[in-house]
C-alpha cells in the first residue's frame, strides 16, 4: 500500500511550496498534464500556468511534462510552455521519468513528480524512487477509465490521510 501513497498531497499545483522544494535540493519538476495542470479536455496552457512555469524557471527549476496523453495533445499543450515533453509515457512505467531526469540533468533525489492520479503518477514516481506530490483533480470530468479508478484512489487517499497525517476523517 505504501507504494501508492504520495509524499505530499495538496489541492493544486498553485498550493505547492516551491521555495521549500528548492531549499530541499529539488531542481527538477515533472508535471502530468490532464487534470493536474488543466482539465483533460483543455488543449492549451493558460496565462496563469505560463506565469507559474516562468516563475519556476526563474527560481532555477528545470521542468518536464510526462503524460500518458497522445503526442499531438501533449505537443500542442506545450507550445506556449516550451518545456521538455514526453507523451505516451506509459506511466506507471518509469522509462519516461528517467528520460525527463536525464534531459533536465537531475536524478531521483533532486526531482519531484506532480500529478493527480495514484495509479499512474504516484506509483510511477515511487517506483523510480522519487518524491511525488499528488494534487486534487482539477475537474470532476474524467476519461472513462480514469473515472473508474477514482473510487479506489479515494479509499487509498483516506488511508493515506489516516496513517500519514493522522486524520480521522
Amino acid at each position: 500500500m505504501k507504494r501508492l501513497f504520495p509524499t505530499e498531497y495538496v489541492s493544486s499545483v498553485y498550493d505547492i511550496n516551491y521555495e521549500d522544494l528548492f531549499e530541499k535540493g529539488i531542481r527538477g519538476l515533472i508535471f502530468d498534464i490532464d487534470n493536474t495542470l488543466v482539465p483533460y479536455f483543455v488543449k492549451e496552457s493558460d496565462d496563469q500556468l505560463i506565469e507559474l512555469f516562468t516563475s519556476l524557471r526563474e527560481k532555477g527549476f528545470k521542468i518536464s511534462l510526462v503524460s500518458n496523453g497522445k503526442k499531438d495533445r501533449v505537443m500542442k499543450f506545450n507550445e506556449k510552455l516550451k518545456v521538455y515533453a514526453f507523451p505516451r509515457a506509459n506511466k506507471p512505467g518509469t522509462v519516461n521519468l528517467k528520460k525527463a531526469m536525464k534531459v533536465m540533468n537531475t536524478d531521483a533525489e533532486s526531482t519531484v513528480m506532480i500529478g493527480d492520479q495514484i495509479f499512474t503518477d504516484v506509483w510511477a514516481a515511487n517506483r523510480a524512487g522519487m518524491m511525488n506530490i499528488l494534487v486534487e483533480p482539477i475537474s470532476e470530468k474524467d476519461e472513462f477509465i480514469t473515472w473508474i479508478k477514482r473510487g479506489i484512489e479515494g479509499k487509498i487517499i483516506k488511508k493515506y490521510k489516516k496513517k500519514v497525517r493522522g486524520d480521522s476523517q
